[in-house]
């Protein structure tokens, strides 16, 4: 209960820091006035996760239930949350600051995401259940050498959520800033708090039921702000755009392609880094591990589809409305014409706009909530590589006991706790929606097509994977280093080394050329080996035979 008394102090400290910045005569301009109803939602949904947690907490006893929630997830509560772990604060902030500030091509996120699912409800998500246990890893190394294939995938996991954890740090950091009065940086604090606590003593279990939560909430407010702004406009959609166009400095500019992405490479890589980096992200397929068979793994995914598509929907309304309805209002913009808190705050401002200061407090208060859950989801899928991935299976070659592991992934828990505050801190001011897709671009170019050919083609061997994946990664990395975005924006150099903003399109290449190569010159002892079993896996993954509950391999 240390940390709990930790986590407490910590908030205190915080809001107290925030109520004496407020009054004081240096707040920063872009700091909101201190609204209690949003602060007194915020403590009531801290309370019911804590709630959870406790709960959760003594229902975790083996490495089983910390990891998969003991596989006793149903399909149905599995799909609200990873839908949950999908609608992340890019969505909801991000996304809609996107069309507030770029119209049509905000679309392309939400669109792009939507489009990666079918790939894991018909390629992936029966066969990654029967064979895995704990995380991705598990299933691409069933037939190739694990120690190679587990540190590749760890890499590669980590690579992914540290870059997913900036984009949910900057929002939460942001979102606080604008509309409780507190301090940037003690807002990340907050959240990096709250989410190792979370994480260490509820694992798997408690990070569900904190995703169910923050999904229902999530849906709920988005669909009553998006009937508030439809009323606004007497329910017509060509009127609500008819006034979007009217507004915004682009005017109809803003009903077409072009505004964000302007050149044909960039739309098809930033494409490819949605939809097949939907289907390789680590935390959204560890969920799979959480239900007890492949059936309910695939009717998750059914449910989880359905419910971003509709959530989407509203995030276009949301969007437009933020532009007609915000765009001009004094009391939202700074000095310089722009939105107060930047463009990810344009639902936020909308809500006060609609409903005043109680729905604000509410819509905040869901906002938050949607950071907690999702980073909490990273951590935990983070810490999972480290531990079940790195330490139990590569370092200590299974002989590790299952308290030994859990232990190990608390502490690496608290430690990508750490490290997702510093990041978050760095990287203040970048669009969270941005940020997010370089580890969609990260996804697509290594956990993907490993994770694909590894199910589906027999050549695929243990070096070609390694040597591909691995080119893989360093490639998108270094795309993402040297590109606009750190290169420019964060280094202030003048101009970057790779032109291209997204990099998915290069890396996936790459990866997938370099791994086909590889293992089609790779004729060892061992490739010939891992071919034979690759039938053993086929039988595996589609039949489930020997797959009952999740197997150890």
């Amino acid at each position: 209960m240390a940390i709990l008394r930790a986590v407490t102090a910590v908030l205190t400290l915080t809001l107290a820091e925030g109520a004496l910045a407020v009054g004081g005569a240096g707040a920063a301009a872009e700091r909101g006035p201190l609204n209690v109803p949003a602060i007194a939602m915020f403590l009531v949904f801290v309370a019911v996760t804590l709630g959870i947690t406790w709960w959760a907490a003594r229902r975790t006893r083996t490495a089983a239930d910390y990891y998969a929630a003991g596989a006793s997830i149903s399909g149905t509560q599995n799909g609200f949350a990873i839908a949950g772990d999908f609608m992340s604060a890019a969505s909801f902030l991000g996304v809609s600051g996107l069309i507030y500030s770029g119209g049509f091509d905000g679309l392309i996120w939400g669109i792009g995401g939507l489009a990666g699912w079918p790939l894991l409800l018909f390629l992936l998500s029966e066969r990654l259940r029967n064979l895995g246990r704990y995380t991705f890893a598990d299933a691409v190394s069933f037939r190739l050498q694990p120690g190679p294939m587990r540190t590749l995938s760890a890499c590669s996991t980590l690579v992914v959520i540290s870059m997913y954890l900036i984009g949910q740090m900057v929002g939460a950091g942001t979102l606080i800033q604008v509309l409780f009065g507190l301090p940037y940086t003690g807002a990340v604090l907050t959240v990096g708090a709250l989410m190792i606590f979370y994480v260490t003593f509820g694992g798997m279990i408690a990070t569900t039921w904190v995703q169910i939560t923050k999904a229902v909430l999530l849906l709920f407010g988005s669909t009553v702000l998006s009937l508030l702004v439809m009323a606004e406009f007497d329910f017509s959609f060509e009127a609500l755009f008819h006034a979007a166009v009217d507004v915004h400095q682009n005017g109809s500019a803003i009903m077409a392609p072009g505004g964000l992405v302007s050149d044909p490479v960039s739309a098809l890589s930033l494409g490819t880094a949605l939809v097949f980096g939907t289907a390789g992200l680590p935390h959204i397929l560890m969920r799979f591990f959480t239900v007890p068979d492949a059936r309910a793994a695939r009717h998750s995914v059914f449910v989880a589809t359905g419910l971003i598509g509709y959530f989407y929907l509203l995030i276009v309304i949301l969007g437009f409305g933020a532009i007609a309805l915000v765009a001009r209002d004094p009391q939202f913009l700074n000095p310089a014409g722009g939105l107060r808190g930047g463009d990810n705050m344009a639902a936020i401002h909308l809500s006060h706009v609609v409903a005043g200061d109680l729905f604000l407090g509410f819509i905040s208060a869901v906002a938050f909530a949607t950071i907690l859950a999702v980073v909490s989801g990273l951590t935990l899928s983070g810490a999972s590589a480290i531990a079940h991935d790195l330490y139990a299976s590569v370092l200590r070659s299974g002989r590790a006991t299952e308290s030994e592991v859990v232990g190990i992934s608390r502490l690496s828990a608290i430690v990508l706790g750490v490290v997702a505050v510093v990041l978050g801190i760095a990287f203040e001011g970048q669009n969270v929606a941005y940020m997010v897709l370089l580890a969609f671009a990260v996804a697509a170019s290594v956990n993907f097509p490993i994770l694909f050919l590894s199910l589906y083609w027999r050549g695929l061997t243990t070096r070609g994977a390694v040597v591909g994946g691995g080119f893989g990664l360093v490639t998108a990395s270094a795309c993402v280093v040297f590109g606009p975005t750190v290169w420019v924006d964060i280094l202030h150099h003048a101009a970057p080394l790779f032109p291209y903003k997204y990099p998915a399109l290069f890396a996936l290449v790459a990866c997938v050329t370099m791994t086909v190569l590889v293992s089609l010159t790779d004729r060892s002892a061992r490739a010939a080996a891992e071919a034979r079993r690759f039938d053993h896996q086929y039988v595996r993954a589609v039949t489930g035979l020997g797959a009952s509950g999740a197997s150890e391999h």
